[in-house]
């Protein structure tokens, strides 16, 4: 997948990282709640590119611990973050929001069963904003965290203050 790639691949021309590394940073920066992107996704991925060439890795054993590979881009690396960086930017923008499976079938379940269903989306819709919000607050001053990471952040909260004004445009008709 093209935007594992590119996350993978962006993270290493930062800097040299094992796959444990790069699966902390992945949680750390919450970019698992707007990608598609899990821990063993994350280990494959690094495997995969490795074979087709565009990382390479150096065993280090820091202190006692086991050894692990950490990982650096290599040229064709560079140029395949490069070229990837142009093919997801130039395409189409598209918001899969599986709640949408839910809603389009309101019309087949009862009217308690479709404010149920509508009331739990506005819950999550709910839990997700509040996170957002602190997890901006936890983030605004922190020096570590990039000014893109938070403009994601921004991007994220004002998607789930839509849904939430979405949501009770919705209860009005169900």
């Amino acid at each position: 997948m093209a935007t594992i790639d590119l996350i993978v691949l962006g993270m290493l021309k930062k800097q040299a990282l094992s796959a444990y590394d790069i699966q902390k940073l992945v949680e750390y920066r919450n970019i698992s709640k707007w990608v598609r992107i899990s821990t063993p996704s994350i280990y494959k991925k690094v495997i995969q590119l490795e074979d087709k060439g565009l990382l390479q890795s150096v065993p280090v054993r820091e202190n006692n611990m086991p050894e692990k590979a950490v990982y650096s881009l290599t040229a064709s690396g560079e140029q395949e973050f490069e070229r990837l960086m142009g093919e997801l930017s130039a395409q189409p923008v598209r918001m899969f929001l599986d709640f949408n499976a839910v809603i389009v079938n309101l019309d087949s379940v009862s009217l308690e069963m479709q404010k149920s269903c509508v009331a739990l989306i506005e819950k999550n819709i709910r839990d997700l904003k509040d996170y957002l919000e602190k997890n901006l607050r936890e983030k605004e001053n922190a020096p570590e965290v990039p000014e893109i990471g938070m403009a994601v952040l921004r991007q994220q909260l004002i998607l789930a203050e839509t849904m939430e004004t979405w949501i009770e445009e919705l209860k009005k008709r169900v």
